[in-house]
């Protein structure tokens, strides 16, 4: 059990050496990883998205491509197309960006609902149809996806059944004023990606998420995951609450935090702490646009303290 633990949190030290200021988000980017789960990044352009995406790609040894989504991508782009070969006269099958097991999708909330739809069904079914042709995408295949906040000019929002394909929401937000001194001073060195060695392999990443798998999780613990995620749908101040597919995401989170943390069982705090990244994007509250992260931030508080703590032996049993 836990084989790959430490190269694992050796992963996250180089991601914090490009990415300053950030490590409770570069943890929350490899527990999603580990849990085999798709990432959604809500945040203004400039902060660190694309290097987040390209240092993680590095350090685990995966193939990666960057996608910007702009009105005129096509679900081709993404899926891939077939052209005339003159030569061997027949159809000739040219492989899309989503061939690779690190996709960047760059403001996913700037291109057509069509594309949109295209990329997210190819994040749920792990493959794709082209021209009656099923063609699977290499494994891992792992998406970060970027948005604009709210109401930016050329945004069109995804709709809640294509936000809940996310296992988590995240945002970067401005660095601190020391990290952002620490970048400015370092203008002049070189590509800061040079400084992140790879630690793993793609088929290492495999292994262990398979490992995760094996995390015991106590009954008492199972109850209190779907007692907080059917709150949600009762709560007064949420117009929606979360999907099952919420509770999915929330039991392998915490299954992740748990084996990173070198356990084999799960605890009520590892389901607390990965409570906000689960819930965040898929709960609408009433009376707002849906995006006012205070106040969903505030409700997920209550949902907390609403729903009782089952005690815990620290041995796990």
């Amino acid at each position: 059990m836990n084989t790959y633990v430490e190269p694992a949190r050796k992963v996250v030290d180089e991601v914090n050496r490009v990415i300053l200021g950030k490590p409770q988000e570069i943890q929350e980017t490899l527990l999603a990883f580990l849990a085999n789960g798709h990432i959604l990044i809500e945040d203004i352009p400039g902060v660190g998205k694309t290097t987040l995406a390209a240092a993680f790609s590095k350090a685990l040894g995966l193939d990666s491509r960057r996608v910007q989504f702009t009105p005129d991508v096509m679900p081709s782009d993404l899926t891939g197309f077939s052209v005339y070969n003159r030569e061997k006269e027949e159809f000739v099958y040219r492989p899309g960006s989503i061939f690779c097991n690190l996709l960047l999708a760059d403001e996913i909330n700037r291109t057509s609902p069509k594309t949109q739809s295209a990329l997210l069904e190819v994040m749920e079914e792990r493959k794709v149809s082209v021209e009656g042709v099923t063609r699977e995408v290499p494994n891992p295949f792992l998406v970060i996806a970027t948005q604009n906040p709210f109401g930016s000019i050329g945004t069109q929002s995804l709709p809640e059944a294509q936000m809940d394909r996310f296992m988590i929401m995240l945002t970067l937000g401005y660095p601190d004023f020391a990290s952002e001194l620490a970048m400015a001073k370092a203008i002049d060195e070189n590509n800061r990606l040079d400084r992140v060695q790879p630690v793993l392999r793609s088929e290492q990443l495999c292994a262990m998420q398979q490992e995760i798998h094996t995390v015991f999780i106590k009954d008492e613990v199972y109850r209190y995951i779907v007692e907080l995620v059917t709150a949600t749908r009762n709560h007064p101040g949420l117009e929606r609450g979360a999907s099952p597919r919420a509770t999915i995401a929330l039991i392998k989170m915490a299954r992740a935090q748990a084996w990173l943390e070198g356990r084999d069982y799960c605890t009520p705090n590892d389901v607390i702490r990965q409570l906000p990244y689960v819930l965040s994007h898929r709960i609408i509250p009433a009376l707002s646009s849906g995006t006012d992260r205070a106040i969903k931030a505030q409700i997920i508080r209550e949902i907390i303290d609403s729903v009782k703590k089952p005690s815990f032996d620290s041995s796990g049993t």
